[in-house]
């Protein structure tokens, strides 16, 4: 085996460890948020405008950040989390940090296109917020919502490249320290096809699962 098709597999594997772990981490807790975002506004079952304006800012605050500044400042926080601020397992920190809120909002987006009808014939046969939510606006929304974690997937490639810039490991590491460091175009010109690879891949997946969960409505 070459070195540089070794150090291609370890990077990708780095890189594909980061991605999925993130997208996990994002869809864990920006699917609750996004729920949260659309339940508490104005005329929604649980209206909550305090608690919505709280959470809201909180999520926009964080959306404006640039991930590269965000990197930077999570370092403390990393290093307290997993012991480390360098390296592909803390990456993860300030990938799943960035990746949350535009998971929620893009949640939050998807739950909105819910036909406010199905909602109102849930309410008038009796049905708490809770069944709602999880009979009603998570099911009528899952496609729309798969199709976010796919996005999602597709922005972490991204960011866990970025990533590379400070340590984190992964293809974007390997691109700075090789392909532009020591002028192995070769090895810049690898790492780009194969994250162009896994955006492809990512995004077929995606489209597949979002395509058999229209079916099945």
């Amino acid at each position: 085996m070459s070195e540089t098709f070794q150090l291609l597999l370890i990077s990708t594997w780095q890189t594909i460890y980061m991605v999925i772990i993130s997208t996990l981490l994002a869809t864990i807790f920006g699917v609750p948020l996004g729920v949260l975002l659309l339940v508490t506004d104005k005329g929604q079952i649980l209206q909550n405008s305090i608690l919505n304006k709280i959470v809201s800012t909180i999520v926009n605050i964080f959306r404006s950040i640039p991930f590269v500044i965000l990197l930077i400042v999570l370092m403390p926080f990393t290093r307290l989390i997993v012991g480390k601020s360098i390296g592909t397992t803390a990456a993860i920190v300030p990938l799943s940090i960035a990746a949350i809120p535009f998971m929620g909002r893009i949640t939050e987006t998807a739950l909105r296109e819910v036909d406010r009808g199905v909602i109102e014939a849930a309410q008038a046969m009796g049905a708490s917020p809770f069944q709602i939510i999880t009979k009603v606006l998570i099911p009528e929304a899952l496609p729309s919502i798969v199709s976010g974690i796919t996005i999602t997937a597709i922005n972490l490639v991204g960011y866990s490249a970025m990533a590379g810039v400070i340590g984190g490991g992964g293809l974007g590491d390997l691109a700075v320290r090789y392909g532009y460091q020591r002028f192995m175009i070769d090895i810049m010109l690898y790492t780009v096809a194969i994250l162009v690879a896994m955006v492809q891949l990512t995004q077929f997946i995606g489209d597949l699962i979002v395509r058999r969960l229209s079916k099945n409505r």
